[in-house]
């Protein structure tokens, strides 16, 4: 079966890197499925869940907070603001973050601030979200 090279790289460095039958990534513009010899593109990623399949039945989920996804060449590199592999989501650190991002949205729901602190408080809580479904994906 062919195969195609993943490459998952944060300001960190390169977090994941394999080869993959399939790839499943949400998209600003929805839902992408990459097969080998995909055609080239590029699409800015939404705070969500990448599955990869590889060989064996082997599904990785990785927790992308956003970035860019890009194809070419057999090649698909995700260039991510931050993300985590499932082994490595520190669960309760991820339960921890999104108690304060609801705290931060109710305090800036009861002082009718709807303004930047809602915002930040929201994209919090969808990155701790994101973190904890794909922590849960490995039990």
């Amino acid at each position: 079966m062919s195969t195609f090279m993943v490459n998952i790289v944060t300001p960190d460095g390169l977090i994941y890197e394999h080869e993959a039958n399939f790839l499943v990534a949400n998209t600003e513009a929805g839902s992408l499925g990459i097969l080998p010899k995909h055609c080239p593109l590029i699409a800015p990623l939404k705070i969500d869940a990448v599955r990869i399949d590889r060989e064996g039945d082997i599904n990785d989920w990785i927790a992308v907070n956003g970035g860019v996804i890009e194809v070419r060449d057999n090649v698909v590199s995700i260039i991510a603001n931050s993300a985590e592999t499932e082994e490595n989501i520190d669960i309760s650190r991820a339960e921890q973050a999104k108690k304060r991002a609801e705290q931060k949205i109710e305090a800036a729901k009861n002082e009718q601030n709807q303004s930047i602190d809602m915002a930040r408080a929201e994209v919090a809580l969808y990155r701790a979200l994101n973190r904890l479904n794909v922590a849960n994906k490995r039990r």
